[in-house]
């Protein structure tokens, strides 16, 4: 009876595929609460467009790859897994890395370096070895739809504000009159991280509201 008891809770403990894209949002947002890929975060969010692009970017190889770890997960040696995670991660790179030179070359020019080193975006890695190499297909893109979604929103609020303080505009477009004094220096380096930690503040104040209730 006991064992029954046990084995319904176990049922009821384990997460739906729901939570799984979720918690990418929110509980375990990778930007505003794991703190992961810091180096695209801060370096191409000078811009709206920029930060999107690098977003949508990220979680589409973060998409492909847990859909082909997943897939893989009972037939990759453990010795040698993080090797071939690494090259299933770098094949959808470069797929991606042709794509964007293919839609935009001045887009592939912002983006610069920062494409290729999604090779080794700490984000993408963690949730290939953590989670698509022990889980179904199925949860492994809920997973990877929540966490690519967490990221794009992330670094759409970054570019988003960086770009309306350092240029006045959105996508280009002068949303303040030609009065507005431009704070150049969000748009600089220092701004990606004055503006990294003003979200981090406002996201944390809403968790923590959250969480008393």
């Amino acid at each position: 009876m006991s064992a029954r008891i046990s084995n319904n809770t176990d049922k009821k403990a384990e997460p739906s595929s729901t939570d799984e894209f979720i918690k990418g949002l929110w509980r375990e947002n990778p930007v505003f609460v794991q703190v992961l890929g810091m180096c695209p975060v801060l370096a191409v969010s000078n811009t709206a467009q920029n930060a999107l692009a690098m977003g949508l970017a990220t979680a589409f190889v973060l998409l492909m790859s847990n859909i082909l770890v997943a897939s893989l997960r009972n037939f990759i040696p453990k010795q040698v897994r993080i090797a071939s995670f690494i090259l299933i991660i770098a094949t959808f790179v470069t797929i991606v890395d042709y794509a964007i030179q293919a839609i935009s070359v001045d887009l592939h020019k912002n983006l610069g370096a920062f494409i290729s080193l999604i090779v080794v975006n700490c984000l993408i890695l963690s949730r290939a070895e953590a989670f698509a190499s022990k889980n179904t297909i199925g949860k492994s893109i809920m997973d990877a739809l929540g966490m690519g979604v967490g990221f794009v929103f992330a670094l759409f609020c970054l570019g988003a504000v960086r770009e309306l303080l350092g240029n006045g505009s959105l996508f280009d477009v002068a949303i303040f009159p030609e009065s507005f004094q431009e704070w150049i220096i969000m748009i600089l380096p220092a701004g990606g991280f004055f503006t990294l930690a003003l979200w981090l503040i406002v996201f944390n104040y809403f968790k923590i509201k959250k969480a008393k209730g």
